[in-house]
């Protein structure tokens, strides 16, 4: 795990003897294993939940996915008939109408009493113009202005 040999953990043993003594070495053995236990322990859930989240942020982008493409197919079955409309319709506008509709001025109703002058009426391409005016502009006087009396500081 950490690269080291069995000459190196032959030393340290060792070493481990000199410092503590025979009597207290099994028991700092027994601590040292356990704390490592826990270390491992605490490293493989870390990992696990790691690669759990990992897998969870993977299968979420999966069903977004999958959501997105049901989706697609959902507009693609509700937009292909409106499509197939238009684009009939487009066909339609193109072809001439077989037979044009001619449209007949309605009659104008007589006036109950013959002598009565008629009003001019006016058409959109008859209608007065307005008339319009030009007003001159004062513009305002320039502060090097020798006709303006000196200004007060």
């Amino acid at each position: 795990m950490f690269g080291i040999s069995f000459s190196e953990l032959l030393l340290v043993g060792l070493v481990a003897l000199l410092v503590l003594g025979p009597e207290r070495l099994p028991g700092a053995a027994r601590t040292a294993g356990l704390w490592i236990g826990r270390l491992r322990r605490s490293f493989n859930a870390i990992k696990q939940e790691v690669e759990r989240e990992i897998g969870a942020d993977e299968i979420r982008r999966q069903l977004h996915n999958e959501h997105i493409l049901s989706l697609e197919e959902e507009a693609r079955k509700i937009f292909s008939p409106l499509q197939e409309e238009v684009l009939n319709r487009d066909a339609s506008a193109a072809e001439p109408d077989p037979q044009p509709i001619e449209l007949q001025p309605e009659p104008q109703p007589q006036p109950a009493v013959a002598n009565t002058p008629e009003k001019p009426r006016l058409s959109l391409e008859k209608q007065p113009k307005p008339l319009v005016t030009a007003v001159p502009v004062a513009q305002p006087a320039s502060p090097s202005d020798s006709s303006l009396p000196p200004r007060a500081p």
